[in-house]
């Protein structure tokens, strides 16, 4: 009965691989079927299958937790623009390429040594992708080097990915008195990033053919004339043009600015900013998102703050107005807008027409595109209305709470603190212990709500982990783990070395079909079998799980960020296993040079 649950265990785990592989099934679908195929064999025969306990034991896993609580961390560092803005400011002005390509793998790669991955990039995203518009640069030659920075930092510290967490959580099970310490990892993790890094800013552009043109005109003409008020505490007051970054927004230009009734037309790049300066700017509509981000900078209009309810429970919405207007012969302020929709005018667009005057001035007329800012309710209420056509809300423009961007950052170098302090002292489950508290924290002072939180979490990400833990104790009970580590032994004459190699490949391929958390998962019980066959130390074999798994870099499946460029990159798969495979084999052979020294057999 032994032999046939071995067959069934690998029977379904090949199965749930070739379903992720060629039939793009969901991951998290996937190795959950696979998950509940185990379960019921288990029901059938308790002797050589896996128990209910042990195959959801994986949901409770203290690693999981721990990146199901960092998403929320990460979420209220994101909705305060805690490193947006700055992030602008640091990446600066690139002399090329390669110099830019520096400037965006170093931040990403630092950050990610601390973050989960995926936030990281979905940070960076945005800002390297309107920094790189403005000086001219494809991003086809930033934004993969960008999700291979965010993968090779996570290898740094013990919290730099999700998966690391969760298989170092699965060690300090199997062995109280084992397990990483904070910054342990960054023996192997640091000196591969080093390389990493300067091989991709040497390389990329002679592997890579430039997929994206670096400038391409917005294909979207319509254009708004939005005004932004300068408030006294914006760090941008006392700044030139040139160095606040207002010179060459893309998709956008500075027209005029009105200081205090005076206006001057033509705006020099070393005109200085002062408080309550007016700023006209024209632009598309997805450049003004961008400008709410930048601190100190808010639409002009008192109307704004006249609205009900707070502005971070609000969002940009685009209406046309429609001929059953009812207040079409009226101005916006005679018509009482506001009160009567609960949303108040930003800019409004007629046929490209920039119309001269205050918001309120204005008699709108059928056709006419509002810019406006509002609650979900004025989209639910107005989607069917006459008053309007097309009502939409613009993705991602809920204003960014500035206010408590210090406070973000202050939870932030806490958590790292604590985590490295109880790290230090031995303490199990320390990420978990630092990161419960600071995403509390991040509700309580909110720079994030209650209902963010909770839709911040993957499920996605968090189904894959905790089903692929359950799958691993299935292949514990079906001994299928000792049946491929001995053949393994076997193939390899039981050296060492030919077998922290073997893990490492093994991680690797499988990474690359399955994503890295589900093959981590599965891989850490195969290694810690192996070691024991061998008789030897597990731990470098955990650390050549750990970096075979990061090495996601040969397919856009493989790894969230590597997808989340995929599209906008213009990239093609090929261009992953050309970039990728070389600097697979780098970490490789820093991973098996190293990684005996530190942790020997």
């Amino acid at each position: 009965m032994a032999t046939f649950s071995i067959a069934l265990t690998l029977l379904v785990i090949v199965s749930a691989i070739v379903a992720i592989m060629y039939f793009r099934y969901p991951a998290d679908i996937s190795l959950l079927a696979a998950l509940t195929i185990l379960l019921l064999h288990g029901a059938i025969d308790p002797k050589h299958g896996l128990s209910v306990a042990k195959g959801l034991e994986g949901f409770a896993n203290p690693g999981v937790l721990t990146v199901a609580v960092l998403f929320v961390v990460a979420d209220g560092l994101q909705r305060t623009g805690a490193f947006a803005y700055l992030g602008m400011l640091l990446l600066g002005n690139p002399k090329g390429t390669a110099s830019a390509q520096l400037r965006t793998m170093l931040p990403a790669g630092l950050l990610s040594a601390f973050l989960n991955n995926t936030p990281v990039v979905a940070l960076m995203l945005p800002i390297v992708s309107d920094w790189s518009r403005k000086h001219r640069i494809s991003v086809s030659h930033l934004f993969m080097p960008l999700s291979f920075a965010a993968i090779l930092g996570g290898t740094c510290t013990l919290i730099g990915t999700s998966t690391t967490i969760v298989v170092n959580s699965e060690l300090v099970k199997k062995n109280p008195h084992s397990g990483l310490s904070m910054f342990e990892l960054a023996w192997v993790g640091l000196p591969a990033t080093a390389i990493g890094i300067l091989f991709l800013t040497l390389f990329t552009r002679r592997i890579l053919p430039e997929r994206k043109p670096a400038f391409t005109v917005n294909d979207d003409p319509r254009e708004y004339t939005v005004e932004m008020e300068l408030s006294a505490s914006s760090p941008l007051v006392g700044k030139t043009i040139e160095s606040a970054g207002l010179r060459r927004l893309p998709g956008m230009y500075l027209m005029e600015i009105d200081r205090g009734g005076h206006v001057l037309p033509a705006v020099g790049p070393e005109t200085l900013l002062q408080a309550n300066d007016h700023l006209v700017f024209v632009g598309v509509v997805e450049s003004v998102v961008d400008l709410q981000k930048i601190p100190g900078l808010k639409p002009a209009t008192d109307q704004l703050f006249k609205l009900d309810g707070p502005r971070s429970h609000r969002c940009l919405m685009e209406a046309v107005v429609s001929r059953s207007y009812p207040f079409l012969r009226q101005t916006i302020r005679e018509s009482r807008f506001r009160t009567h929709y609960n949303a108040a005018i930003i800019a409004v667009n007629r046929d490209g027409i920039r119309l001269s005057g205050r918001i309120g001035d204005i008699k709108l007329q059928p056709g006419d595109t509002l810019l406006l800012e509002s609650s979900q309710s004025f989209l639910e209420q107005q989607r069917n209305s006459r008053h309007f056509f097309l009502v939409s809300e613009v993705q991602n423009s809920t204003p960014v709470r500035h206010e408590q961007a210090w406070v973000a950052r202050l939870i932030m170098v806490g958590f790292v603190l604590t985590a490295s302090i109880l790290g230090s002292m031995g303490t199990r489950n320390a990420a978990l212990l630092a990161a419960l508290p600071a995403a509390l924290l991040m509700i309580f002072f909110r720079c994030c709500r209650a209902a963010d939180a909770r839709r911040s979490v993957d499920w996605d990400v968090i189904l894959v982990m905790g089903a692929g833990i359950g799958i691993g104790e299935g292949m514990i009970a079906s001994q299928a783990d000792q049946f491929i580590s001995g053949t393994m032994a076997m193939l390899v004459n039981g050296g060492h070395y030919p077998m922290l190699i073997a893990i490492f490949v093994l991680s690797i391929a499988l990474t690359n079909m399955i994503t890295a958390k589900a093959a981590a998962v599965l891989v850490l019980t195969i290694a810690m079998s192996a070691a024991h066959t061998l008789g030897v130390s597990e731990e470098p074999f955990v650390v050549a799980v750990i970096m075979g798994a990061a090495c996601s870099f040969l397919t856009p499946f493989g790894y969230q960020t590597n997808m989340m460029v995929y599209g906008p990159g213009g990239y093609r798969s090929s261009d992953y296993f050309r970039l990728g495979l070389p600097l697979s084999v780098i970490v490789g052979i820093v991973t098996v040079v190293i990684a005996p020294l530190i942790w020997p057999f």
